[in-house]
Formats: C-alpha cells, sequence, structure tokens
C-alpha cells in the first residue's frame, strides 16, 4: 500500500512550523487509531500545488479558486476553518489590499495607473478577491499600468514595501501572520481597502479517498479543536474552529470570476 501524504502548509510561516508540526502529530495519533494509515511528517518538501494533485492524499489545505476552477484538481472538501480574526467570519475571510503608508492615497481609485502585486493568478485571496475588488473601477478592462506575479503573499509584501509594487492584496491570516511573527515584514504599510469576504481556505483530500475516511478526518479534526492540550498550537495558527463542508461551500468563489468577467474585467491588469 503506498504511503499517503499530508500538508498543511498554506499557512505555514516558519514561526508556525511547530504548530502545524503539533497539530499534525494530534491528527495522525487519532488517525492511526481508527485504523488508518497517516504519515508520521508534514509533506514540506514540495509544492502545495503538486500535493494536491497527488492521488495518496490524506489531507491538506487548498486554495478555494482553483477547486472551483481547475477540473483537472480531484480534490473532496472535508471542512472549512474558522480563524480568531477580526476581519474572518464563520467559515470566511477576506483580504487586505495594501500600500505604502508614505503614499496615503485616498482609496483605491487613487491606484489607477500604478502597479500591483499578486502571489498567482490561480490564488483566490490574491488575485480573485483583488480583481472583484477593482473590476467596478476599470476603464475599458484595464486599471493598472502594470501587475507584477509575485509567488506568495509574503513575496508581495516585500514587493510594496520594495516600491516594485503600489498595492497588493493579501489574505487576512497570511497578514495576521506577519505582523505576529514578522513585523519588520509590515513597517511601513497601511490596509488601504478591504475585499468581499470569500470562503476560508479549506480542509481537503483526494477525490478518491474513501467516504468512511472522510468520516474519521471530520472527528479526527473536530477531536483537534476540542482538546485544550492543542490550545498553544491553535493559537500559533490563529484557529478557531473547523466546520465541515462540502465543495458547494465554494461556489460563491466561481461567482466573484464570473462577475467580474461580466463587468469587462477577466484579468486583473
Amino acid at each position: 500500500m503506498s504511503t499517503p501524504v499530508a500538508s498543511l502548509g498554506m499557512y505555514d510561516h516558519p514561526a508556525q512550523h511547530a504548530a502545524n508540526d503539533r497539530l499534525w502529530s494530534a491528527l495522525a495519533h487519532r488517525l492511526v487509531a481508527r485504523g488508518i494509515a497517516a504519515p508520521r511528517q508534514l509533506d514540506r518538501a514540495r509544492s502545495v500545488e503538486a500535493i494536491w494533485r497527488d492521488p495518496r492524499l490524506l489531507l491538506a489545505q487548498a486554495c478555494g479558486y482553483p477547486l472551483v476552477t481547475d477540473p483537472r484538481l480531484a480534490l473532496r472538501a472535508v471542512g472549512i476553518p474558522v480563524y480568531d480574526l477580526p476581519d474572518c467570519g464563520i467559515g470566511t475571510h477576506l483580504s487586505y489590499l495594501i500600500g505604502r503608508r508614505e503614499d496615503a492615497p485616498a482609496g483605491l481609485a487613487a491606484y489607477r495607473a500604478r502597479r500591483a502585486a499578486i502571489n498567482a493568478r490561480t490564488s483566490n485571496s490574491g488575485h480573485n478577491l483583488f480583481r472583484a475588488a477593482i473590476a467596478r473601477l476599470a476603464r475599458d478592462g484595464r486599471f493598472f499600468a502594470g501587475v507584477v506575479e509575485t509567488g506568495s503573499h509574503r513575496a508581495s509584501v516585500a514587493a510594496v514595501r520594495d516600491r516594485i509594487a503600489d498595492i497588493a492584496a493579501i489574505d487576512a491570516v497570511s497578514y495576521a501572520a506577519l505582523c505576529r511573527f514578522e513585523p519588520a515584514a509590515v513597517d511601513g504599510l497601511r490596509i488601504v481597502a478591504r475585499t468581499a469576504a470569500s470562503p476560508a481556505l479549506p480542509f481537503v483530500t483526494a477525490r478518491s479517498t474513501p467516504i468512511e475516511t472522510v468520516a474519521a478526518l471530520r472527528i479526527a479534526l473536530a477531536d483537534m479543536i476540542a482538546d485544550p492540550t492543542l490550545a498553544g498550537a491553535r493559537d500559533a495558527l490563529f484557529l478557531k474552529d473547523v466546520l465541515p463542508a462540502g465543495v458547494e461551500r465554494f461556489a460563491v468563489v466561481r461567482t466573484l470570476e464570473d462577475d467580474a468577467i461580466a463587468a469587462g474585467y477577466p484579468v486583473l491588469k
């Protein structure tokens, strides 16, 4: 039997590695007790995109945008996290549109013909929510003078700080991690605006995972949330709860894209 794989790498700042490892150890212990094979360690050697496409995937956290827009992504949603942050609701999050404090332009319209940074065009928080926020301001399908793709939220923050870009969309959980664990990274930046709310990043498994295993994963996640000995690890990840959820919960992510396309703004540019 092939060894299952697991990754919790969507929110895995170096300062959060120990917390993610602690939670995974607790989850794996509970799964093994139910007769389900589970890897001892999280996979940090590969990109999350590669892990999502691994048919052996037992549990990972994924972006909701490719989940509903990429037909090649054979994933099943297991649960949706609830984060203990001011701008995160019950199973929702949003993105902050950040700029340099010294620039202090008055609202989003002032960023017309300036430069934007995105982590990836396949990202809900870095591109899809950003596009939805800008669509009403675009003219003839364009708003910015240029868009740079950075590869990560942290790199987008650095691009704004270092004047490679003027504005970027950073999801609220990633931004909170930088503020807590790496405050120098956001020094001199400010929140210009907030995007619409969107479903938080789901916990997923391979679509081929037996339904009995999916049920066991949901039970293990609920046990992990209820375990008082894991409170410190949950706090390091801002994690308050995990609710059962199916892929239908993420239909609004696709709706945001469809609305931007209907407004004549299919691509952030």
